[in-house]
């Protein structure tokens, strides 16, 4: 193990479905969410509004999930170690987006009860996607 590199440890090939799912569920709470404050007219219309919306968060996952290890070797065994895994990468990567969506892109806002619908719903919509994997495969 000492002679992995950093990437090597937290990335392992046979975890892309999981890390595909990952996206898909991630994006589906996303869109879910867009929707509450969108039509599916005005998306269709425009879907930079959904790109706006998801966007910081998706960067956000894209770079701490690899770094917590989500898609570590340990990461595609078993639904008790994948799951916390998803959970202690979607904090750091929420926060990573609620932060672009700050600072990036001011006029989107970040209110407190948004903050927490996006620590608890994303890391419910993984939690989900990832016992299903597991039950599914």
């Amino acid at each position: 193990m000492a002679d992995q590199s950093f990437f090597e440890q937290r990335l392992d090939a046979s975890t892309w479905p999981i890390a595909a799912g990952d996206l898909v569920a991630l994006m589906a709470f996303l869109l879910v969410g867009t929707l509450q404050h969108s039509s599916v007219e005005q998306l269709s219309a425009d879907p930079a509004i959904y790109l706006l919306a998801a966007g910081p968060f998706i960067v956000g996952w894209l770079l701490c999930a690899p770094l917590v290890g989500a898609y570590s070797p340990g990461g595609g065994s078993a639904p008790n170690s994948s799951i916390p895994l998803a959970i202690r990468s979607w904090l750091p990567a929420a926060i990573v987006g609620l932060l672009i969506r700050q600072f990036a892109l001011p006029d989107r806002g970040v209110e407190v009860v948004f903050a927490v619908i996006m620590l608890v719903g994303g890391a419910l919509a993984l939690s989900i996607w990832r016992l299903l994997y597991f039950k599914l495969r």
